[in-house]
């Protein structure tokens, strides 16, 4: 009796042992005091995610995460992807200077944890996010975290991760993908935002680009993935861009969808999300997904359609270089023409071009964005930057612009400028291009004659011999304008229509030539509200400053007085 009692007590004392390993092994956190041994693991406390050791070759040895409910044990991050061990010898430690080391049998180091600062009492612990976070036992506020796997990605984005960089510490959250199915080391292939002129996400292979999502457009980037004019149902997609970071990220408005964005070896982006009714992960979208993704693949100027064939065309204004050759260049019809004025024709529905050559500015209109590019002769296309509630800000590119398709479901409005050539009379575009009328200014004839009476008939204002574009211009840089005009517009709805008038008219006899604006321009002036720039002082047309001007033209032969002319725009 006494014999089965002692066997009895030591089966229940090894039963109670055995229990509190299997408890110690199941936390979702390690101390100090602990350790992790290959065959061993931690579980995040809501069950979501695991992290222990692994082989996906049944050979090397890997510290890394999966999912726990899941049965087909996908990974999501692997620590030593380029160091793995031949053997179970690997054991996972947090030291007390607050950094957490793999080592293997020989206590050698195979991974380590860069935490920049240590603390009394550091803990590492799997959150149900899939996040392997390092952090002081009494501190639990993320911003104070020593470190996390979420900051050092390996193939795959879980919701709430980042996809950019940090601007202060200059960290970079991009994926790389594994070299093949069984081996996690990095691959050929990366997928990151590229911060160089306006922000896009990027697939290359090496340093060759092979994908580019274009531009955020406030809903979306604007040919990856899905409708922008409403929200989505079921992601939201969130691009943050201050002095501190620059990140895109994503995560699924129901938190019970579990969900996934890979990069694959073979450099595809992948969304899976899970199913339960079948056990399988289902996959949701992809990028690239023809041959129109693929970087640049017409060349400058040129737009792929792939419902079409061939997919490459050159855009309207614009012929192949040399169609023997099937080098896909397109080059304009018409050079641009900048000082006798260039214009824009727009093309809707389109993956905007690549953004690396490009300027921004949120806080601008889209008719202040056309001025700009106008007066710019490097500029060669604009569009807004946010689409949403009617649009604002303002993209520019420079230099020739690469990678354009048709996106019918995804695509956009952008103006490219073009020859004045290209361009058709009073305003309108020529029939062949499916454009957009320029928008020209009702201003009343009664008020334009009025407001500008002064330029040309009431030579009694002129002092000093300079006759009344003196008088106007010193009164306009006194801030005395309403002295110009008749006093019966002084109080009328159309005042600033005619402060306007006045301020173009003043542009226009700027004393040299290259100062004053092409007809073109001055059409877009009268017909926007955007920002004017500042009138320099005009020739004065007596006999004295005309011997003393020193314009070129007019060294060496014969000058002529430029005249100011209205010209009244009928309608067709």
């Amino acid at each position: 009796m006494k014999t089965s009692m002692g066997v009895y007590t030591i089966l229940l004392l090894c039963s109670s042992l055995s229990s509190f390993l299997i408890l110690s092994i199941a936390t979702d956190t390690i101390t100090m005091s602990q350790s992790l041994r290959d065959g061993e693991t931690v579980v995040s406390a809501g069950g979501s995610f695991e992290l222990g050791f692994f082989s996906p070759d049944s050979v090397k040895r890997y510290l890394g995460i999966w999912y726990k409910k899941i049965s087909t044990g996908t990974v999501v991050w692997v620590a030593n992807r380029e160091t793995p061990l031949a053997d179970t010898s690997g054991i996972l430690k947090v030291t007390k200077q607050g950094i957490l080391l793999h080592l293997n049998g020989t206590e050698s180091i195979i991974w380590s944890s860069n935490s920049s600062r240590s603390v009394q009492n550091p803990v590492a612990k799997l959150l149900d996010s899939g996040n392997f976070v390092l952090r002081d036992g009494n501190d639990d506020k993320p911003e104070n975290l020593l470190w996390q796997s979420f900051d050092y990605p390996g193939d795959t984005i879980l919701p709430g991760m980042k996809l950019g960089i940090n601007m202060i510490t200059g960290l970079e959250w991009y994926l790389s993908s594994w070299k093949s199915t069984d081996n996690p080391s990095p691959g050929d292939f990366t997928y990151r935002l590229d911060p160089y002129g306006y922000p896009q996400l990027m697939i290359k292979k090496g340093s060759a680009v092979q994908f580019i999502s274009g531009p955020w457009n406030s809903l979306t980037f604007t040919t990856y993935g899905f409708r922008n004019r409403s929200p989505n149902p079921i992601y939201r997609f969130n691009f943050v861009s201050n002095q501190k970071e620059m990140y895109y990220t994503s995560e699924p408005f129901n938190s019970s969808l579990v969900t996934r964005v890979v990069l694959n070896q073979n450099g595809i982006i992948q969304r899976f999300n899970w199913i339960d009714r079948t056990q399988a992960w289902n996959l949701y979208r992809t990028a690239p997904i023809d041959d129109c993704d693929s970087y640049a693949i017409c060349g400058a100027y040129g737009s792929c359609n792939s419902v079409d064939y061939p997919e490459c065309e050159c855009l309207k204004g614009f012929v192949p270089k040399n169609v023997a050759d099937g080098s896909n260049k397109c080059v304009r019809k018409m050079q641009l023409d900048c000082q006798n004025g260039d214009g824009f024709i727009k093309y809707s529905s389109v993956k905007l071009p690549d953004t690396r050559s490009s300027w921004f500015k949120e806080s601008m209109t889209l008719e202040e964005c056309k001025l700009v590019c106008l007066n710019n002769c490097s500029c060669m296309a604009y569009t807004s930057l946010d689409i949403s509630k009617g649009g604002s800000g303002c993209l520019i590119w420079f230099g020739d612009l690469l990678d354009i398709r048709v996106s019918t479901e995804n695509g956009q409005d952008i103006y490219i400028r073009m020859a004045s050539s290209e361009l058709g009379k009073k305003g309108h575009l020529l029939n062949d291009y499916t454009t957009e009328d320029q928008e020209l200014p009702l201003f009343d004839l009664t008020t334009v004659a009025k407001a500008t009476n002064n330029f040309s008939i009431n030579n009694k204002l002129g002092q000093g011999g300079f006759g009344p574009v003196y008088k106007a211009w010193r009164l306009y840089i006194e801030s005395r304008p309403l002295e110009i005009i008749d006093a019966s517009l002084r109080d009328s709805s159309s005042l600033l229509e005619v402060l306007r008038v006045i301020h173009v008219g003043l542009l226009c006899v700027q004393r040299f030539p290259e100062d004053r604006p092409s007809m073109s321009s001055v059409i877009l002036m009268l017909g926007s509200k955007g920002a004017l720039p500042q009138p320099k002082q005009p020739g004065f047309f007596n006999e004295m400053n005309i011997v003393e001007a020193d314009s070129s033209s007019c060294k060496h032969k014969p000058c002529s007085a430029n005249g100011v002319t209205i010209t009244v725009l009928e309608a067709r």
